[in-house]
């Protein structure tokens, strides 16, 4: 009887063991893939905000160019890009949780969050495309997209 309990005891400590090593690799895997969504969204972004920061150069320069032609000075033209350039800077400021850290930190909260879904779980779309197959299969013969299967048409055709 002691022997039953010890090999008990032993056989269960060995599987929760086992578990214990599993969920330990699951929770590595699962946080190595939160990781890299998080760094490819940020590597995105960045490359974003590169793209844009040298748009917004260019378009300053355009703009001085533009601008000192029309006034005939370059220096009141870059002036004037450059007045441009501050204005833009205080609307970024003054509006930059609206604008920038609220979506950002909406777009990496849906990142993370997304795989926390249950994963057996049926998409939005799958589902749709469901309950229509359902709707064709339940239709009557009133419905103008019934079409009956091939078993009732051979009984109907021979009988």
């Amino acid at each position: 009887m002691e022997d039953n309990f010890s090999n008990y005891f032993n056989q269960t400590g060995k599987v929760a063991k086992e578990y214990l090593e599993t969920r330990l690799d699951l929770i590595k895997l699962q946080a190595a893939g939160k990781l890299s969504k998080a760094l490819g969204l940020f590597f995105s972004l960045t490359m974003a905000f590169l793209l844009f920061f040298f748009v917004i150069v260019f378009l300053g320069m355009v703009v001085g160019f533009w601008i000192g032609e029309m006034t005939g000075s370059f220096t009141i033209g870059f002036g004037c890009a450059a007045g441009l350039f501050v204005l833009l800077f205080l609307v970024i400021l003054i509006f930059r949780k609206p604008l920038i850290q609220r979506p950002l930190g909406k777009l990496l909260l849906a990142e993370l969050l997304d795989e926390m879904a249950d994963p057996g779980a049926i998409d939005q779309d799958e589902e749709e495309e469901t309950l229509a197959d359902e709707s064709k299969v339940s239709a009557g013969p009133e419905d103008p997209a019934y079409v009956p299967d091939e078993e009732a048409t051979e009984s109907t055709s021979k009988g």
